[in-house]
């Protein structure tokens, strides 16, 4: 349990970094855009405001997501942050890379006036270290539960949409600074405002598709995805140890948070044990997997018999194979 506490106290400090950082780099992004008149610098406030009000909307969903389960939620609420997760990718996509390339597409075809370069060069070498900085304290949260996976494969199996939202939103607002550094200058540079207008319209497309990946991750999340597979072979393991298990039949885990898994289990109990020793097992190995893993928070093991299960297991699929089936 202290390890979950510690991630989930991570998560939050690590939001409430990006808040500060984003809050702080919309406010100056938007006055250079103002005495600029820079169309790229203007998305990059329109980004740190989007990036600050996703984070907000990430705290709330930390905050609802850790009250205790009641009557309509016997199992809590720790899907809600899953939720409140998925609103922010809609709002990356709509707002952030909306406004941007709305933004750019009507300074490409008005023409502009780009002035006051020192005041955006400045602004937006400021902008890159607080967000590198945002960015830091979210990787190292990321990396405390990477182990040996490599970067995109621990991408995928993390389970805290907090912290991968937070590390791919600065990611994108580091990438989208270049952008608007380097449109700037080749506008002053040429003399091409248009430059500047394609350098708005690129955050846009960057936006974009940081939109889509957190939508295809956070949906997956949303709907229920089972416990990483590493987990699941270590509990297989466990169970088919114990010296009164036969044959561990299925195995099933739900995360209902980012550090809350459900696990059901079907056990096929060896031959002639008396049933007041399997109760004593059951209860046995699930004080075990919940002392082994901290995140397994409700385990639940049936008994039954081989045989009997891949009957019931055959049932299933013919029922959901026939006309009006689930």
């Amino acid at each position: 349990m202290a390890t979950t506490r510690h991630h989930a106290k991570g998560s939050r400090f690590t939001v409430i970094a990006a808040i500060g950082a984003n809050g702080a780099i919309a406010v100056v992004k938007f006055i250079a855009a103002f005495f600029t008149g820079s169309s790229s610098m203007l998305s990059e406030g329109v980004h740190s405001l989007v990036d600050t009000a996703n984070e907000a909307l990430l705290l709330l969903g930390i905050s609802r997501s850790n009250r205790p389960p009641d009557k309509r939620h016997p199992f809590g609420y720790g899907i809600e942050l899953y939720f409140w997760s998925f609103v922010v990718a809609m709002l990356i996509f709509a707002l952030g890379s909306g406004v941007s390339i709305y933004e750019g597409v009507l300074a490409f075809g008005a023409g502009h006036k780009v002035g006051s370069p020192i005041v955006a060069f400045v602004v937006l070498a400021a902008a890159f270290v607080f967000e590198g900085m945002s960015w830091t304290v979210a990787y190292r949260e990321f990396n405390t539960t990477r182990g040996e996976r490599g970067f995109f494969q621990h991408f995928r199996a993390h389970k805290d949409p907090a912290v991968f939202i937070v590390l791919m939103e600065d990611s994108a607002a580091c990438i989208g600074v270049l952008i608007a550094a380097t449109s700037l200058a080749l506008s002053l540079w040429t003399g091409d405002t248009r430059y500047d207008a394609a350098g708005s319209i690129a955050i846009g497309i960057v936006l974009g598709v940081t939109a889509y990946v957190l939508a295809y991750e956070t949906k997956d999340l949303l709907i229920g995805e089972a416990a990483n597979p590493e987990l699941s072979t270590e509990i297989r393991r466990m169970l088919q140890d114990h010296p009164d298990v036969e044959t561990v039949n299925e195995l099933r885990t739900l995360h209902l948070g980012p550090y809350e898994i459900l696990a059901v289990v079907s056990l096929d109990f060896a031959n002639g044990i008396p049933s007041e020793r399997i109760e004593t097992t059951v209860s046995d190995l699930e004080r075990k997997i919940r002392m082994r893993f901290p995140d397994i928070r409700r385990v639940y093991i049936e008994a039954q018999d081989r045989q009997g299960h891949l009957a019931l297991a055959e049932q299933a699929v013919a029922a959901e194979g026939a006309p009006g089936g689930a």
